[in-house]
């Protein structure tokens, strides 16, 4: 059965297909069932010889907040449930309760998560990100990692999960690559987001756009690329690849999810914010609020 959060539309006419994360109550984060349905669109429109590009976007004026982190664990299914020693409600609640992935669970399911960003990364069609409001985490690595990037200059930009699974997350050649190491080295240090407009000028995206041109932007960009011949884009794009593997992405496609798993598999020292205990304690809500106050430091004054 089909995931409706996710929504594909496609003109053969124009060869243009457009895909759209349709969960906005959430910011159009997504969780594993979505990201498997986006996948399975981009395969499907991979093998469609009448399109040649892709629109990536978001409803609701929001491009994508990332994975879902309402409960992280879930991401690595039911061999993060602790196993039941007993019988009655005592023993469905330790069943229910949740523990830590083992680490083979975290690198087989990290595998997985970076096989798909790597599909996209190398996809053998020309994608287009429609990019709006917010592009966080997994969504600011997609707008990254898209062809052509069309971005508003209020749209909120960053990787602002460093602040409670360290900066070792994956895809750390592509941010060095694509960002630049100063740049790179600020967000994934930090965990600060930053209006898109402070990328203006500087070749990480396409165009940086008032917020009301984004949709026709990113569909006039479309427009343009659907008129090359589909086997050019193709080659292009598989020479594209292998320049950026050869230049930037060395080794890329297994460090990239041995750092993730490595590293966002952490022990908390006293008093450093541990946001997946705090969750517990507090809910996510709260969480994400009490994470914003600790990692908020005042500039000194002048």
């Amino acid at each position: 059965m089909s995931d409706a959060r996710v929504r594909m539309e496609r003109d053969d006419d124009s060869g243009i297909a457009r895909l759209t994360l349709d969960n906005p109550e959430r910011r159009n984060a997504y969780d594993p069932e979505m990201r498997e349905q986006l996948g399975l669109y981009l395969d499907e429109l991979a093998y469609d010889d009448a399109i040649k590009v892709v629109i990536l976007r978001g409803e609701g004026g929001v491009f994508s907040t990332g994975a879902d982190m309402n409960n992280a664990y879930t991401w690595y299914g039911d061999g993060t449930k602790a196993a039941a020693n007993g019988s009655g409600n005592g023993a469905a609640a330790a069943a229910a309760k949740s523990r830590r992935p083992s680490q083979r669970r975290r690198l087989l399911t990290d595998r997985k998560t970076f096989d798909f960003y790597h599909f996209f990364l190398g996809y053998p069609k020309a994608t287009v990100a429609e990019v709006s409001g917010f592009a966080l985490g997994g969504g600011f690595e997609l707008a990254l990692m898209a062809d052509i990037a069309v971005v508003g200059s209020d749209c909120q930009v960053g990787m602002p999960a460093t602040r409670f699974l360290g900066p070792a997350l994956g895809s750390l050649h592509m941010f060095f690559y694509r960002l630049g190491p100063v740049l790179a080295r600020r967000l994934l240090l930090t965990g600060d987001t930053i209006d898109a407009a402070e990328l203006a000028g500087k070749d990480v995206f396409t165009e940086v756009v008032e917020p009301g041109a984004v949709e026709s932007r990113a569909t006039w960009w479309a427009e343009k690329v659907a008129r090359m011949p589909a086997d050019g884009i193709v080659m292009a794009k598989e020479a594209f690849r292998l320049i950026e593997q050869l230049q930037g992405y060395q080794g890329e496609e297994v460090l990239s999810y041995l750092f993730h798993a490595y590293g966002t598999n952490l022990r908390f020292e006293e008093g450093e914010f541990n946001f997946v205990k705090t969750r517990a304690e507090h809910g996510t809500r709260k969480a994400f609020e009490m994470r914003d106050e600790y990692f908020a430091v005042p500039e000194p004054e002048a």
